[in-house]
């Protein structure tokens, strides 16, 4: 596969993980504050969302394989790399924060006592996850129009 190869996947793969995270940034300003019943049922709506968690893993994979074949070229290669650590941060955060909210909460669906807590913690590790996509997509961007054929 060649570099241009590459990049396109890292591009499109950077552009389909800041989707869901995007639209879980969009969405906490309105949710933050509903009570417990309106709450659990506006979580109803992220069911099989799961199935997005791929996009962080293969995103870190393809902008590190990016990282390789660019390697010559400082620019690209130090976007590419930082691109590929926005994604394993996004999994850190996940598993830190969002991970243990989802399983105390058996994925929303019932509300233990510090529910409001694990809220916060499952919305603002979202907002930081947004951030990190947004950063990583700039950082692949920045990467395929910085390497030049050699």
């Amino acid at each position: 596969m060649t570099v241009r190869t590459f990049q396109f996947f890292a591009l499109v793969i950077s552009a389909l993980a800041l989707v869901p995270s995007g639209a879980h940034l969009f969405a906490l300003p309105n949710k933050i504050g509903l009570p417990p019943p309106e709450y659990l049922t506006v979580q109803g709506i992220y069911s099989g969302w799961a199935i997005l968690g791929i996009l962080w893993p293969a995103g870190a994979v393809l902008s590190a394989v990016l990282a390789v074949l660019v390697r010559r070229q400082d620019l690209p290669f130090r976007s590419a790399t930082l691109a590929a650590l926005c994604f394993v941060a996004m999994l850190a955060v996940f598993f830190i924060w969002t991970f243990p909210a989802n399983r105390a909460t058996d994925n929303w669906i019932a509300l233990p006592e510090n529910w409001e807590t694990l809220r916060r913690q499952w919305e603002y590790s979202h907002a930081v996850n947004a951030a990190l996509a947004l950063l990583a997509f700039c950082l692949v961007t920045v990467s395929a129009l910085s390497w030049r054929p050699e």
